[in-house]
């Protein structure tokens, strides 16, 4: 997999540069809803692993980021018995690690409203879906202040979720250097125009 910019199209205001591993499609899709949906704990290490490439992409030059992921509603996190994402930030902290990068998890965003479900919703209307529905965590601003920050996603739909994950964290004066996605949907122009 070689990792891409993967800007939505159309744009959301305010979304950082996003890098995607893959396209949202066949095995690697088949492993990421087995992984969320069914709880097959051992897929996080591999999708980790495609996570920290994403993530050395993003980064560049750098040597030290923070992973911040976005978070899940608590009720979703008990209804799947574990919260995917972060177990997958996790396993891709540990790899870049043994990669010599300094990794570290930043869990800097907190879920504030639970927005309605976004299956279906077009952009536009993801995008007031999730208006004000993230907050940053106030003990972390100091901690990430001139730090590396990259937002972490599993997948990359209407880049509307990231946006407004990255408004919350800079409403706090947390800069945020990118995205860092497993995949992407098919909703997204590889040139960045």
């Amino acid at each position: 997999m070689t990792p891409f910019r993967a800007w939505p199209d159309p744009r959301p205001p305010g979304l950082p540069p996003p890098t995607a591993s893959a396209p949202y499609a066949d095995e690697l899709r088949r492993l990421i809803i087995a992984h969320k949906e069914n709880a097959r704990y051992a897929l996080a290490r591999p999708l980790g692993g495609v996570l920290a490439t994403t993530v050395l992409s993003a980064l560049g030059e750098g040597r030290g980021v923070w992973l911040c992921p976005v978070p899940s509603a608590r009720r979703t996190v008990r209804q799947r018995g574990h919260d995917p994402l972060r177990r997958i930030t996790k396993a891709a902290v540990r790899t870049l690690r043994r990669q010599g990068i300094d990794a570290r998890l930043a869990d800097a965003l907190r879920l504030v409203r639970r927005p309605d479900d976004q299956a279906g919703l077009s952009a536009e209307r993801r995008t007031a879906n999730l208006a004000g529905a993230f907050a940053a965590r106030s003990r972390w601003a100091e901690r990430l202040t001139d730090q590396p920050v990259l937002l972490v996603d599993d997948v990359i739909t209407t880049g509307s979720t990231l946006a407004e994950a990255c408004r919350a964290l800079e409403s706090d004066r947390i800069p945020v250097l990118g995205c860092a996605v497993i995949a992407a949907t098919r909703r997204y122009s590889a040139s960045g125009s």
